[in-house]
C-alpha cells in the first residue's frame, strides 16, 4: 500500500459515530484552548525569557530527592514489599525568587511528594508491587489538545497510568497508554485491568526511571511533574566494582521548563497549526535548565569522585554536558546497564528519555568551582544554539576535604560487565525496517509524526517472538534527531549509515513506503557515523540521526543470562515503541508490540 493511500485510510474512522467523536473532540479543543487564552494576555517568547533570565543562577542548593526501599529484610533475608504511591497536585518553588508553582507530582502522601518524585531503590530478583494512586484534581493545570488520540474520560478528570520505563515487566504492568485511570479509578481506558503493577526486577542492574504514559497526555503530564528515578540493585556486581556510594551517589535529573510571571508553568495555548491541532507544537523546549526540581542548583562537592545518574527528562531537549574547566567524565553506564568497562569523555550527548550513570573526580579539579554547559542546538542538530541561560545547567562548589572526613575509597573500576557486547547473543532471528516520517502543510508547519505510515490504533505488525534477537533498520527520513524507545527490550546500535539521495529515496518512501522496492541498498552507502563507545551496551533508548540508517540490534529476552523472561509477554494489552521526544510520541509516533510465544 503507498504511504498516501496508507495516510488515507488511517483517516478514515470507519464510522459515522467515529466520525462525530473526531468533530466532538475538536469542538472541545476549541474551547479548551480558547479558556486557556482568553484568561491570560498572550505569553511571548521574550517575556518567558524576561522571567528565566531574573532568576539568579546558582542561588539553590541541590536537592537530593527522596529514596523509598523496594524491599524489606526479614531474619536476615531481603523479602518483597507493597508500596502505595500517589499523584497529587501541590505547589512546588523551583528557585528561592519565583513563586511556588503549581505541580503535579508523585509521592507517599501529598506531603512528602516531590518533583521528581522519590527514587524508588530495588533489588534484583526480589518482586516489588506498586499500587499507584491518582488524587489529580478534576482539571488540568496545563492546556492538552483532544484533536490527537488523547485520553479524554466522560466525567471529567486528568487521565494517568504509569510506565516504568526500562524495565521488564508483564503486560498488565507496562501502563499501556490506553489503561489510563482518573482519581479514585472513577473512570478507567479500555486497557486498564487492576490498579497494583508487579515489576519482577529480573532484568541486570542498572538505572530507570518510572514516568506518566497517558494516551495524548505524556508531554503534559510530564511537564507537570509526573516523573521519578528508579534504581534497580545487584550487590554482587554493584558492590566489587567499588564506584562512589552512599552520599557520594547522587542522581540528577535535568529538565527544562519555562514559567509564567506568577511562577505557573508555560505550556503554549495555541498549536503550531490552529486549523488542525488548536493546541499541539511538535517540540517543548523551556528557557530554565531545572535539576532535581531547582533552577540552575548548586552543589557543594569535596575533592573526591563522585557517581552521578544523570537522566534528562525533558520533553524535547538533547543536552550535550560537559564541564566548564575541563574535567573528564568517565561513563559507567548508559540507561539499565554497565558498560563493559568504563569510557571517559570530554563530553556526553544526551536525548530525551536517556541515562548516563558517571564518575567525576573532584580531586584533580584545577579550579573550585565548576559548571555542568550545554551546547546541543535545539531541535537536535540543527536547530538553535544554546543561549546564556539553557546553555548553562548546574554548578559544582568544591570545598577543601576536611580532617576527619572519611577517606575516597572509590574507583573507576578497570572492567564491568562481561554481557554488555552485543557479540555475546548470537544470530539475529528477524530483519525489520522501521521507518520515521513527519508530515508537513504546504507552508512547511508539521501536523503530526508516524511511523511506517501507520497509527497506534492500527494493526500490529512487529510481532517478534520471546526469547530471540532482531535486527531494525531504523530509517529516520525527518529532519530531527529521533530517541526511539522500546518497551520490555533491551537494544543497542551497531551502526549508523548516511543515505545518498536522501531525496530521491523519500520522494519513493512517500509513495510506495517500502524499503526494500525503493532500493535502501542502493541508497544506504553514505559516511558510516561510528556508534560512541559509552553506548555500546543493552540501552532503552537509541539515537536516531536525520537522514541516516540506523542499524540496531534489539534483545527479546534477558540479556544478562541469555534466557527467555520468566513471566507471560503475550499477554494484552501488549507493549509499544515509540519516539521519546514526547510531542512527537503524543502525534503519533508510537506503534504496538505484540509478543510471541
Amino acid at each position: 500500500m503507498s504511504l498516501s493511500s496508507s495516510l488515507s485510510s488511517s483517516g478514515k474512522m470507519g464510522s459515522r459515530a467515529r466520525m462525530q467523536q473526531r468533530l466532538a473532540a475538536a469542538l472541545v479543543a476549541v474551547v479548551v484552548v480558547g479558556v486557556a487564552s482568553a484568561q491570560a494576555p498572550p505569553v511571548t517568547s521574550a517575556l518567558l525569557q524576561q522571567v528565566a533570565g531574573s532568576l539568579q543562577m546558582y542561588v539553590d542548593a541541590l536537592p537530593v530527592m527522596p529514596k523509598i526501599r523496594g524491599y524489606d529484610f526479614q531474619n536476615g533475608r531481603v523479602v518483597p514489599v507493597n508500596l502505595t504511591i500517589g499523584m497529587f497536585q501541590k505547589n512546588w518553588k523551583f528557585h528561592r525568587d519565583l513563586p511556588a508553582t503549581p505541580v503535579f507530582v508523585y509521592g507517599e502522601c501529598a506531603d512528602s511528594a516531590t518533583f521528581p518524585g522519590p527514587t524508588i531503590v530495588a533489588r534484583h530478583d526480589v518482586p516489588l508491587a506498586v499500587t499507584w494512586e491518582n488524587h489529580l484534581p478534576d482539571r488540568h493545570i496545563l492546556p492538552w489538545d483532544p484533536t490527537v488520540p488523547t485520553a479524554i474520560p466522560k466525567s471529567g478528570g486528568v487521565p494517568t497510568v504509569v510506565h516504568l520505563h526500562g524495565s521488564a515487566h508483564p503486560p498488565q504492568a507496562d501502563g499501556s497508554a490506553f489503561a489510563w485511570f482518573t482519581a479514585g479509578f472513577r473512570e478507567t481506558g479500555p486497557a486498564w485491568t487492576q490498579a497494583t503493577y508487579r515489576y519482577p526486577n529480573v532484568q541486570p542492574p542498572g538505572n530507570l526511571w518510572y514516568h506518566d504514559h497517558a494516551l495524548g497526555l505524556t508531554r503534559a503530564n510530564l511537564l507537570a511533574g509526573l516523573l521519578g528515578a528508579y534504581v534497580i540493585e545487584k550487590p554482587e556486581v554493584d558492590v566489587p566494582m567499588g564506584l562512589p556510594c552512599d552520599n557520594d551517589d547522587l542522581h540528577l535529573v535535568i529538565a527544562d521548563r519555562s514559567f509564567n510571571v506568577d511562577g505557573s508553568l508555560y505550556m503554549n495555548s495555541t498549536g503550531v497549526v490552529p486549523s488542525i491541532h488548536p493546541q499541539w507544537q511538535p517540540e517543548y523546549f523551556g528557557e530554565a535548565i531545572t535539576v532535581n526540581g531547582k533552577a540552575w542548583p548548586f552543589l557543594a562537592v569535596h575533592r573526591r569522585r563522585y557517581r552521578f545518574r544523570i537522566l534528562n527528562a525533558s520533553n524535547a531537549r538533547y543536552l550535550n554536558v560537559s564541564l566548564s574547566n575541563g574535567l573528564p567524565i568517565h561513563v559507567v553506564g548508559s540507561d539499565a546497564s554497565y558498560l563493559a568497562a568504563p569510557v571517559t569523555v570530554s563530553s556526553l550527548l544526551i536525548s530525551p528519555a536517556e541515562i548516563f550513570d558517571v564518575v567525576v573526580d573532584f580531586s584533580m579539579s584545577p579550579t573550585a568551582e565548576v559548571e555542568i554547559l550545554n551546547s546541543a542546538p535545539y531541535p537536535f542538530p540543527t536547530g538553535t544554539a544554546p543561549g546564556p541561560l539553557n546553555g548553562k545547567v548546574m554548578k559544582f562548589v568544591i570545598t577543601s576535604n576536611r580532617p576527619h572526613d572519611p577517606p575516597d575509597n572509590s574507583t573507576v573500576p578497570d572492567r564491568e560487565v562481561p554481557y554488555a557486547n552485543v557479540a555475546s547473543l548470537g544470530p539475529t532471528s528477524e530483519t525489520r525496517y522501521i521507518v520515521m516520517y513527519e508530515y508537513l502543510t504546504p507552508g512547511g508547519q508539521p501536523t503530526h509524526l508516524y511511523i511506517n505510515g501507520l497509527r497506534l490504533e492500527d494493526p500490529v505488525t512487529e510481532t517478534p517472538r520471546s526469547g530471540t534477537t532482531e535486527l531494525w533498520h531504523v530509517i529516520n527520513l525527518t529532519g530531527d534527531n529521533h530517541p526511539l524507545h522500546i518497551h520490555l527490550g533491551m537494544f543497542q546500535a551497531v551502526k549508523m549509515q548516511q543515505l545518498v539521495d536522501l531525496q530521491g529515496f523519500t520522494d519513493c518512501m512517500t509513495q510506495a513506503n517500502d524499503a526494500i522496492k525503493c532500493g535502501i541498498d542502493q541508497h544506504a552507502v553514505g559516511p558510516v557515523v561510528p556508534v560512541p563507545d559509552h553506548e555500546k551496551t543493552w540501552k532503552n533508548v537509541v539515537k536516531v540521526p536525520p537522514g541516516f540508517v540506523t542499524t540496531v540490534v534489539v534483545a527479546f529476552k534477558l540479556v544478562d543470562t541469555n534466557q527467555p523472561f520468566p513471566f507471560d509477554v503475550t499477554a494484552e494489552p501488549g507493549y509499544v515503541y515509540h519516539c521519546h521526544i514526547l510531542d512527537h510520541e503524543d502525534n503519533a509516533m508510537i506503534r504496538p508490540l505484540k509478543l510471541l510465544p
